[in-house]
């Protein structure tokens, strides 16, 4: 399962990113996956912008509601130019970040150039025998099993501008994340409909699983 956030950035945040993106100086992404075959891409960080986008994901009720993140990887901007692309992949399943690694559980695009302004670079998900594809409009992200085979397509003219993200989720189990969130969708959509007795019994189940499921912070 994976989650599409079309309201993640305001119009004002993406041109402050795309800012940023044009005063800072990008770097092979292949350093940091130096044995990858398949990267070609172009990676930078920037503490202003990683606090933005780190700041919009933790406080997107969406996000949390299907994340349940603990911590996240300081985000990057990634910038492919016709040429470069990231071939098919699985993420690392650990990546060091402070003191400690931390488990990507999930992965996150945060798409910040108009897809009308450059061609290819389509976010490429395979799903067993089937393959979804994504190019967001500005201000959007996808969130997505680090463990799922994904790429991005090969650029051919333009600018690909994206910010990029893993996340370490209270949930390790990708099975039961998914479960929590479906009752805890269902809860806040039907829940007020229900008695009161069975509303707060329905509370004590999701908060019990939770309890059951989740790591702590």
């Amino acid at each position: 399962m994976f989650k599409e956030i079309p309201d993640l950035l305001s119009g004002e945040e993406v041109e402050t990113l795309r800012r940023i993106a044009a005063g800072t100086q990008f770097i092979d992404g292949r350093g940091s996956n130096p044995d990858s075959t398949v990267k070609n891409n172009l990676q930078a960080y920037d503490k202003a912008a990683a606090d933005l986008m780190a700041r919009a994901l933790y406080t997107h009720p969406g996000f949390d509601d299907f994340a349940f993140p603990i911590i996240l990887a300081p985000p990057m901007l990634s910038r492919y130019v016709p040429g470069m692309a990231y071939g098919n992949h699985a993420d690392a399943a650990f990546l060091p970040v402070g003191q400690k690694p931390i488990r990507c559980d999930l992965s996150c695009t945060i798409f910040l150039s108009d897809p009308a302004s450059f061609e290819g670079g389509a976010l490429r998900i395979q799903l067993g025998t089937a393959e979804m594809r994504f190019r967001g409009a500005p201000g959007s992200a996808i969130v997505y099993p680090s463990s799922m085979l994904h790429e991005v397509e090969p650029v051919t003219r333009g600018e690909r501008l994206a910010g990029i993200t893993f996340v370490q989720s209270r949930i390790a189990d990708q099975a039961r994340r998914e479960l929590l969130y479906e009752l805890n969708e269902i809860a806040a959509l039907e829940g007020l409909s229900m008695s009161p007795e069975n509303y707060a019994r329905l509370q004590l189940v999701q908060r019990n699983l939770l309890h059951r499921w989740g790591d702590m912070p």
